[in-house]
């Protein structure tokens, strides 16, 4: 494909230019600490994002496949010193990817139709994996082609359901607040234990927890593969959800719906019918380790002995939410002086929503890294914020026969408030 000759405007020219190309990124972009390649840092791919839409370099495979192989992790952001939104730069530019490339015929199928049709829908995604527990019922794993046998190994072995109560009231004193729960398409589905975890632990902080059935996917999927106009769709839907339900906050514990619930502002600015609905709803979005912070009081330890404990920060609670102490003190106030911090604890573990599926080889490299420094640590038990952080970082100990355990934060604190309790 040629350069166009009249290249159309998909970035914001002034958002672009507020790259000063000094380099403080590098060595915290996971795929530049890999490669060494200035095309797979943040300011050599806002480089080619510019050069794109100036018509300078043509829409082909080189260049998209620098721009297909970013995580989106946004760990250049937390340390930019001219505060570029790389995000928003990344998102429109594979929407501009997307509308005016052609894929090879696989990719196409493996994004717009076994991810993205698949993924963002529960009752989908439960019929979607009952192939996998037949495989693994019947031993069939070694039969599949690799990439097939990569993603099967990213299905927990156990499908932890638990349909969530509408309604759900404070318990043990007045009521704080009342808030409302997203439930998530991959949380409701893999973790639903965790969502149940999740819904005691605000109930115990004093919260009425509102949990709507007809919310639907945040659109953290589409906003990240450049489908923008679908993750607007799924903002508006749960604006006007959760405005129904006159809640004063809105509770999510996945990082990566978080930042997307948190950026519908940005996301709906130029619709003005929706544009300050979203700011208000955003507004009110917080993440579980937010609003059970500070700690509540336990009586120590969840493991056995002296079990040392770390913590792994999913990227988008870290990096586009700046939310790093909040988790690690939770964890802290139950391990004790058993908390050892995690090595690169903020380096993405290679999951980063459907990017292990699409992007398998570097997601493979970046989960050995990640595995490695587990390892070094000596930890048995692994607290992180993100289900895609768990199954990658669960099959990267699976592959190397390391017994650690991987938990939701959720998990880890509602397990230590049973110990209080007792």
């Amino acid at each position: 494909m040629k350069p166009d000759a009249s290249p159309k405007r998909f970035l914001d020219e002034a958002k672009s230019l507020a790259c000063i190309h000094c380099g403080l990124c590098l060595s915290s972009c996971p795929t530049y600490l890999e490669t060494g390649n200035e095309n797979d840092s943040p300011r050599g791919r806002i480089y080619l994002m510019r050069a794109l839409q100036d018509g300078r370099v043509e829409l082909a495979g080189a260049a998209v496949r620098h721009i297909d192989l970013c995580l989106g992790c946004r760990a250049c952001e937390a340390v930019c010193p001219s505060g570029v939104q790389y995000g928003d730069l990344l998102e429109h530019t594979r929407e501009h990817i997307e509308k005016h490339y052609r894929r090879p015929a696989f990719q196409t199928f493996l994004r717009r139709v076994a991810i993205e049709k698949i993924f963002p829908f529960p009752r989908r995604l439960k019929l979607a994996l009952l192939p996998v527990k037949l495989i693994r019922a019947l031993r069939l794993e070694k039969l599949l082609p690799r990439f097939a046998r990569e993603a099967v190994s990213l299905v927990p072995n156990k499908m932890r359901e638990a349909p969530l109560p509408e309604f759900s009231p404070a318990v043990n004193g007045p009521t704080r607040d009342r808030t409302g729960f997203i439930s998530g398409c991959v949380m409701s589905v893999m973790f639903g234990d965790t969502n149940a975890a999740s819904v005691r632990l605000l109930n115990k902080a004093g919260y009425d927890v509102v949990t709507p059935r007809n919310q639907g996917c945040c659109g953290a999927l589409y906003a990240h593969s450049g489908q923008l106009e679908l993750a607007r769709e799924c903002a508006r839907r749960n604006i006007a959800i959760f405005e129904s339900q006159r809640v004063s906050t809105v509770v999510i514990n996945a990082a990566g719906c978080g930042s997307t619930l948190k950026e519908y502002g940005a996301l709906l600015r130029d619709d003005p019918k929706w544009a300050q609905r979203a700011r208000e709803f955003s507004a009110r979005v917080r993440d579980l380790t937010e609003v059970l912070s500070p700690a509540p009081k336990s009586t120590g330890r969840t493991g056995s002995g002296d079990a040392k404990i770390t913590y792994h920060d999913a990227c988008h609670l870290a990096h586009p939410q700046h939310i790093t102490e909040p988790p690690r003190n939770l964890v802290r106030a139950i391990a004790g002086g058993n908390f050892v911090e995690l090595p690169e604890a903020d380096v993405c573990c290679g999951s980063a929503g459907s990017y292990n599926l699409t992007e398998p080889a570097m997601a493979e490299r970046l989960r050995r890294r990640k595995i490695e420094n587990i390892l070094k640590t000596g930890a048995k038990t692994v607290v992180t914020t993100n289900p895609g952080c768990i199954l990658q970082i669960q099959a990267g100990l699976r592959e190397v026969g390391a017994e650690v355990e991987v938990v939701h934060i959720a998990d880890y604190l509602d397990r230590g408030a049973g110990r209080a309790d007792r």
